[in-house]
């Protein structure tokens, strides 16, 4: 078994599949790397691929009609984007730009969907995975729009903490937290905003800031508190 093939067995949507069907993957796919900022998708183009980020980080966005940036989410390790231009034809939904130095592998249109054909167990896998984000997506939308500032911002960091915080006897830790401006993209406020809300909840003692490293004290009570 390749070492991509075993990376790929990580990838939600292909945990359930045989070591020959990753085998079969990884030789249809290719790997490609993008630096730091480098986009990788535009809205509006043409979908022809599904990407899996092998190493590194990516946000997937969109422009508003005044023109701002708003950030729908971070991807990062065995996460996967591009699915849903694959599976309806249509044009791509969002933006997405490496945050970091990125490693992807890619799967062109034809490939992904004969994979489909053979091993319906991956429709399942990618049903649960799209329902999961369109829940999470739905949460969002209430807590950007029913909240205040200071929920708005620590629904942001739960949102982080949950897609690549490492928990460890209740405290959750954050490696590296996006810039200022893209969590504010995040939250649909500003940076100076995000940056005097981060400090409060460290006075608190909510969280510990240590340059871009973030720590949730307690996470269980400070979702309970903002979830």
């Amino acid at each position: 078994m390749s070492s991509l093939s075993e990376f790929l067995l990580n990838v939600p949507i292909f945990t359930d599949l045989e070591h020959e069907a990753l085998e079969m993957i990884a030789n249809v796919g290719k790997r490609k790397f993008y630096e730091k900022e480098s986009i990788i998708l535009m809205e509006e183009d043409a979908g022809s691929a599904l990407f899996v980020i092998i190493s590194g980080k990516v946000k997937v966005s969109r422009t508003s009609n005044d023109g701002r940036e708003v950030i729908l989410t971070i991807l990062s390790e065995s996460d996967f984007f591009g699915e849903m231009a694959i599976l309806d034809g249509l044009k791509r939904s969002a933006t997405v730009i490496a945050i970091e130095d990125s490693e992807l592998f890619i799967v062109q249109r034809n490939d992904f969907l004969n994979l489909l054909r053979i091993h319906p167990e991956v429709s399942i896998s990618l049903l649960q995975e799209l329902t999961s984000r369109l829940r999470s997506a739905d949460m969002k939308i209430k807590s950007l729009s029913l909240k205040d500032a200071e929920g708005k911002v620590a629904s942001v960091i739960l949102q982080i903490a949950d897609e690549i915080g490492k928990i460890r006897q209740g405290i959750v830790e954050i490696e590296r937290l996006p810039l200022q401006q893209d969590l504010a993209n995040m939250a649909g406020t500003s940076r100076e905003t995000i940056s005097r809300t981060i400090h409060s909840f460290a006075k608190k003692g909510m969280v510990e800031l240590d340059g871009a490293r973030l720590r949730i004290l307690n996470y269980e009570k400070f979702k309970e508190n903002f979830g």
